[in-house]
Protein backbone atom coordinates (compact mmCIF):
# COMPACT_ATOMS: atom_id res chain seq x y z
CA UNK A 1 0.00 0.00 0.00
CA UNK A 2 1.37 3.42 -0.96
CA UNK A 3 2.31 5.88 1.75
CA UNK A 4 -0.16 8.74 2.11
CA UNK A 5 1.41 12.18 2.51
CA UNK A 6 -0.34 15.41 3.48
CA UNK A 7 1.23 18.14 1.33
CA UNK A 8 0.72 21.83 2.25
CA UNK A 9 -0.53 24.16 -0.50
CA UNK A 10 -0.36 27.33 1.59
CA UNK A 11 -3.17 29.26 3.20
CA UNK A 12 -3.94 26.38 5.53
CA UNK A 13 -4.95 24.10 2.64
CA UNK A 14 -3.53 20.57 2.28
CA UNK A 15 -3.68 17.92 -0.44
CA UNK A 16 -3.21 14.20 0.12
CA UNK A 17 -0.73 12.66 -2.30
CA UNK A 18 1.04 9.36 -2.91
CA UNK A 19 4.03 8.39 -5.03
CA UNK A 20 1.69 7.52 -7.93
CA UNK A 21 -0.71 10.46 -7.51
CA UNK A 22 0.91 13.81 -6.83
CA UNK A 23 1.32 17.22 -8.43
CA UNK A 24 4.12 19.04 -10.25
CA UNK A 25 5.14 22.61 -11.04
CA UNK A 26 3.06 22.31 -14.23
CA UNK A 27 -0.04 21.83 -12.05
CA UNK A 28 0.71 24.99 -10.08
CA UNK A 29 1.29 27.00 -13.28
CA UNK A 30 -1.96 25.81 -14.87
CA UNK A 31 -3.93 26.60 -11.71
CA UNK A 32 -2.56 30.14 -11.76
CA UNK A 33 -2.98 30.66 -15.51
CA UNK A 34 -6.60 29.51 -15.45
CA UNK A 35 -7.77 30.87 -12.09
CA UNK A 36 -11.49 31.65 -12.19
CA UNK A 37 -13.28 34.80 -11.15
CA UNK A 38 -15.66 34.97 -8.24
CA UNK A 39 -18.78 32.84 -8.38
CA UNK A 40 -17.69 30.82 -11.41
CA UNK A 41 -18.67 27.20 -12.03
CA UNK A 42 -15.61 25.19 -13.06
CA UNK A 43 -14.66 21.66 -14.08
CA UNK A 44 -11.24 20.02 -13.75
CA UNK A 45 -10.92 17.06 -16.13
CA UNK A 46 -8.39 14.50 -14.95
CA UNK A 47 -8.04 16.14 -11.56
CA UNK A 48 -5.67 13.51 -10.14
CA UNK A 49 -5.38 14.14 -6.42
CA UNK A 50 -7.38 17.39 -6.76
CA UNK A 51 -4.60 19.98 -6.52
CA UNK A 52 -6.00 22.53 -9.00
CA UNK A 53 -9.47 22.82 -7.37
CA UNK A 54 -7.82 23.12 -3.95
CA UNK A 55 -5.55 25.95 -5.12
CA UNK A 56 -8.49 27.80 -6.66
CA UNK A 57 -10.53 27.41 -3.48
CA UNK A 58 -7.55 28.39 -1.32
CA UNK A 59 -7.66 31.78 -3.04
CA UNK A 60 -11.38 32.17 -3.74
CA UNK A 61 -14.03 30.31 -1.74
CA UNK A 62 -16.84 31.64 -3.96
CA UNK A 63 -16.07 29.31 -6.89
CA UNK A 64 -17.55 25.83 -7.29
CA UNK A 65 -15.51 23.04 -8.85
CA UNK A 66 -16.56 19.68 -10.26
CA UNK A 67 -13.44 17.49 -10.37
CA UNK A 68 -13.45 14.46 -12.68
CA UNK A 69 -10.98 11.58 -12.48
CA UNK A 70 -11.07 8.08 -13.97
CA UNK A 71 -8.73 6.42 -11.46
CA UNK A 72 -10.55 5.36 -8.26
CA UNK A 73 -7.48 5.73 -6.02
CA UNK A 74 -6.90 9.30 -7.22
CA UNK A 75 -10.62 10.08 -6.77
CA UNK A 76 -10.41 8.86 -3.18
CA UNK A 77 -7.41 11.14 -2.53
CA UNK A 78 -9.18 14.17 -4.01
CA UNK A 79 -12.35 13.49 -2.04
CA UNK A 80 -10.37 13.01 1.17
CA UNK A 81 -8.56 16.31 0.58
CA UNK A 82 -11.84 18.14 -0.03
CA UNK A 83 -13.30 16.75 3.19
CA UNK A 84 -10.15 17.41 5.23
CA UNK A 85 -10.15 21.07 4.16
CA UNK A 86 -13.92 21.33 4.77
CA UNK A 87 -14.40 22.18 1.10
CA UNK A 88 -16.61 19.28 0.06
CA UNK A 89 -19.52 21.67 -0.37
CA UNK A 90 -17.50 23.57 -3.01
CA UNK A 91 -15.40 20.77 -4.55
CA UNK A 92 -17.30 17.77 -5.85
CA UNK A 93 -15.33 14.73 -7.02
CA UNK A 94 -16.68 12.40 -9.72
CA UNK A 95 -15.05 9.09 -10.59
CA UNK A 96 -15.91 9.06 -14.29
CA UNK A 97 -14.56 8.88 -17.83
CA UNK A 98 -14.42 12.31 -19.49
CA UNK A 99 -15.52 10.61 -22.71
CA UNK A 100 -18.85 9.72 -21.11
CA UNK A 101 -20.05 12.61 -18.96
CA UNK A 102 -23.69 12.67 -20.04
CA UNK A 103 -25.78 12.53 -16.88
CA UNK A 104 -22.69 13.10 -14.74
CA UNK A 105 -22.10 16.83 -15.24
CA UNK A 106 -24.54 19.45 -16.59
CA UNK A 107 -23.72 20.24 -20.23
CA UNK A 108 -23.51 23.87 -21.31
CA UNK A 109 -23.17 25.15 -17.74
CA UNK A 110 -19.50 25.81 -17.04
CA UNK A 111 -17.58 29.08 -17.11
CA UNK A 112 -14.24 27.27 -17.09
CA UNK A 113 -12.93 23.83 -17.95
CA UNK A 114 -9.30 23.00 -17.20
CA UNK A 115 -7.14 19.94 -17.86
CA UNK A 116 -3.53 18.99 -17.27
CA UNK A 117 -3.54 16.17 -19.83
CA UNK A 118 -1.16 13.30 -20.50
CA UNK A 119 1.75 14.69 -22.48
CA UNK A 120 2.73 11.67 -24.57
CA UNK A 121 0.65 10.36 -27.49
CA UNK A 122 0.03 6.64 -27.71
CA UNK A 123 2.91 4.75 -29.27
CA UNK A 124 5.59 7.24 -28.13
CA UNK A 125 8.07 7.11 -25.28
CA UNK A 126 8.61 4.27 -22.82
CA UNK A 127 5.40 2.80 -21.42
CA UNK A 128 5.48 2.92 -17.62
CA UNK A 129 4.58 -0.46 -16.08
CA UNK A 130 2.72 1.37 -13.30
CA UNK A 131 -0.87 1.78 -14.60
CA UNK A 132 -1.47 4.99 -12.65
CA UNK A 133 1.65 6.63 -14.05
CA UNK A 134 0.89 5.30 -17.54
CA UNK A 135 -2.58 6.88 -17.41
CA UNK A 136 -1.22 10.25 -16.27
CA UNK A 137 1.61 10.36 -18.83
CA UNK A 138 0.29 8.64 -21.97
CA UNK A 139 -2.95 9.16 -23.90
CA UNK A 140 -4.25 5.66 -23.27
CA UNK A 141 -7.30 6.89 -21.29
CA UNK A 142 -7.54 10.55 -22.35
CA UNK A 143 -6.44 12.37 -25.53
CA UNK A 144 -6.37 16.05 -26.46
CA UNK A 145 -9.36 15.37 -28.69
CA UNK A 146 -11.24 13.79 -25.76
CA UNK A 147 -10.58 16.86 -23.60
CA UNK A 148 -11.68 19.33 -26.27
CA UNK A 149 -14.78 17.26 -27.08
CA UNK A 150 -15.75 17.17 -23.39
CA UNK A 151 -15.11 20.91 -23.00
CA UNK A 152 -17.29 21.66 -26.03
CA UNK A 153 -20.20 19.92 -24.29
CA UNK A 154 -19.57 21.35 -20.81
CA UNK A 155 -18.81 25.00 -21.54
CA UNK A 156 -21.39 27.70 -21.95
CA UNK A 157 -20.93 30.08 -24.88
CA UNK A 158 -17.83 32.19 -24.23
CA UNK A 159 -16.57 29.80 -21.56
CA UNK A 160 -12.86 29.09 -21.25
CA UNK A 161 -10.85 25.91 -21.77
CA UNK A 162 -7.34 26.04 -20.31
CA UNK A 163 -4.69 23.36 -20.75
CA UNK A 164 -0.95 22.90 -20.48
CA UNK A 165 1.15 20.74 -22.77
CA UNK A 166 4.62 20.19 -24.16
CA UNK A 167 5.61 22.62 -26.97
CA UNK A 168 5.79 19.88 -29.58
CA UNK A 169 2.05 19.28 -29.07
CA UNK A 170 1.05 22.90 -29.75
CA UNK A 171 -0.14 22.26 -33.34
CA UNK A 172 -2.26 19.36 -32.07
CA UNK A 173 -3.80 21.49 -29.31
CA UNK A 174 -4.70 24.33 -31.67
CA UNK A 175 -6.18 21.90 -34.20
CA UNK A 176 -8.26 19.99 -31.64
CA UNK A 177 -9.63 23.13 -30.00
CA UNK A 178 -10.81 24.55 -33.30
CA UNK A 179 -12.26 21.20 -34.36
CA UNK A 180 -14.56 21.41 -31.33
CA UNK A 181 -15.65 25.04 -31.66
CA UNK A 182 -13.15 26.39 -29.15
CA UNK A 183 -11.04 29.24 -30.49
CA UNK A 184 -7.46 29.56 -29.12
CA UNK A 185 -7.16 33.03 -27.59
CA UNK A 186 -4.23 33.15 -25.17
CA UNK A 187 -0.83 31.43 -25.27
CA UNK A 188 2.11 31.53 -22.87
CA UNK A 189 5.37 29.63 -23.17
CA UNK A 190 7.26 28.47 -20.09
CA UNK A 191 11.07 28.15 -19.92
CA UNK A 192 13.23 26.82 -17.12
CA UNK A 193 15.63 29.74 -17.57
CA UNK A 194 16.84 32.18 -20.23
CA UNK A 195 18.74 30.47 -23.04
CA UNK A 196 16.77 27.24 -22.72
CA UNK A 197 14.05 26.02 -25.07
CA UNK A 198 10.46 26.24 -23.79
CA UNK A 199 9.44 23.20 -21.73
CA UNK A 200 5.72 23.87 -21.54
CA UNK A 201 2.92 26.00 -22.93
CA UNK A 202 -0.26 27.28 -21.32
CA UNK A 203 -3.19 27.73 -23.69
CA UNK A 204 -6.66 29.23 -23.29
CA UNK A 205 -9.50 28.85 -25.78
CA UNK A 206 -13.02 30.30 -25.82
CA UNK A 207 -16.07 28.29 -26.83
CA UNK A 208 -17.66 30.04 -29.80
CA UNK A 209 -14.90 32.67 -29.89
CA UNK A 210 -14.26 34.71 -33.03
CA UNK A 211 -11.54 33.18 -35.16
CA UNK A 212 -8.07 34.71 -35.00
CA UNK A 213 -6.56 37.37 -32.74
CA UNK A 214 -4.76 34.95 -30.41
CA UNK A 215 -2.61 36.84 -27.90
CA UNK A 216 0.84 35.60 -26.89
CA UNK A 217 1.95 36.58 -23.39
CA UNK A 218 5.59 37.15 -22.38
CA UNK A 219 7.51 33.96 -21.61
CA UNK A 220 7.33 32.75 -18.02
CA UNK A 221 10.76 31.85 -16.59
CA UNK A 222 10.92 29.31 -13.77
CA UNK A 223 14.39 30.33 -12.59
CA UNK A 224 16.25 33.61 -12.31
CA UNK A 225 19.86 34.15 -13.44
CA UNK A 226 21.18 32.87 -10.09
CA UNK A 227 19.32 29.55 -10.46
CA UNK A 228 16.68 30.25 -7.83
CA UNK A 229 12.97 30.75 -8.43
CA UNK A 230 12.16 33.85 -10.47
CA UNK A 231 10.20 36.63 -8.81
CA UNK A 232 7.14 35.74 -10.89
CA UNK A 233 7.35 32.11 -9.77
CA UNK A 234 7.51 33.23 -6.15
CA UNK A 235 4.42 35.34 -6.75
CA UNK A 236 2.60 32.41 -8.39
CA UNK A 237 3.51 30.08 -5.54
CA UNK A 238 2.22 32.67 -3.06
CA UNK A 239 2.02 31.32 0.48
CA UNK A 240 3.03 27.91 -0.86
CA UNK A 241 6.48 29.31 -1.71
CA UNK A 242 7.56 28.84 1.91
CA UNK A 243 7.56 25.10 1.29
CA UNK A 244 9.32 25.21 -2.10
CA UNK A 245 11.89 27.97 -1.59
CA UNK A 246 12.65 27.52 2.08
CA UNK A 247 11.83 31.14 2.85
Amino acid sequence: MEQLVREPLGGGIYVFVTEAHHFTTDTILLADFSKPGSGKLCADLGTGCGTIPLIWLRDNRSVTVDAVEIQPTACALAAESAAYNILDDKMHVYCADIRDLKGVLPFGSYDLVVSNPPYKPLGTGVRNPNKSKLTSRHENECTLDDICAAAEKLLQFGGRLCICQRPERLPDALEKMRAHGIEPKLLRMVQQRKGKEPKLFLLEGRRGGKKGFMKTLPTLFIEDEQGGFSQEMKTIYGSYKEQVTGE
